[in-house]
């Protein structure tokens, strides 16, 4: 028995796929390091007598001992690194844990209260922060001099709250700090 089509088929010319341009890559940063521990400021100072002063913070001194154990460690694992010697650019992402207070209670446990700030808006002050995990990049040998660093992409105080939801925030107290290279751009012509 011989079978017939219910109706034609034309054949149908099928589009090429469109190939769109590759989305620009995120330069790679030259250093990364995610140091653990509780940030501690540097910058204010206390008179003790006999013209000494000493840190007002004491959670400057293990803060920067352990911004020095990590970054030694990250520098290590680099082959060939070589001490950064020219202009740079740093994200330094500041993480701590909520107060107690900013929780839910009973079935909201675990929860953010809608009253709680967004952000760490109280001491220690960002600077500082910045100041003191500067000195110990330099202490570590990352960098011939903190004054290397020119701008600032990312510099900001975080709720360990918000890690996985925001670039670099830690599941814990800490921070993580990436350098990049200052490049010299081409002139346009």
């Amino acid at each position: 028995m011989e079978t017939f089509p219910l109706f034609e088929v034309a054949p149908v010319a099928v589009p090429a796929p469109v190939v769109e341009d590759p989305a620009p890559t995120a330069p790679v940063p030259v250093f990364e390091v995610a140091v653990r521990g509780l940030p501690g400021p540097q910058g204010s100072k206390r008179h003790v007598g006999n013209g000494r002063m000493v840190e007002s913070s004491a959670k400057v001194k293990p803060w920067r001992e352990s911004v020095v154990w990590m970054a030694v460690a990250a520098r290590q694992k680099i082959k060939g690194f070589t001490k950064l010697d020219g202009p740079l650019r740093a994200d330094m992402v500041f993480c701590f844990d909520r107060p107690k207070g900013h929780m839910g209670t009973g079935r909201n446990a675990g929860l953010v209260r809608p009253s709680a700030p967004l952000r760490p808006d109280v001491t220690p002050d960002l600077s500082k922060l910045a100041r003191s995990t500067e000195d110990a990049l330099t202490t570590a040998a990352v960098y011939r001099d903190d004054a290397l660093i020119v701008e600032y992409g990312v510099l900001g105080k975080w709720y360990t709250t918000d890690h996985g939801l925001v670039d670099g925030v830690l599941d814990g107290p800490g921070c993580t700090i990436r350098l990049w290279p200052i490049e010299r751009e081409e002139a346009q012509g």
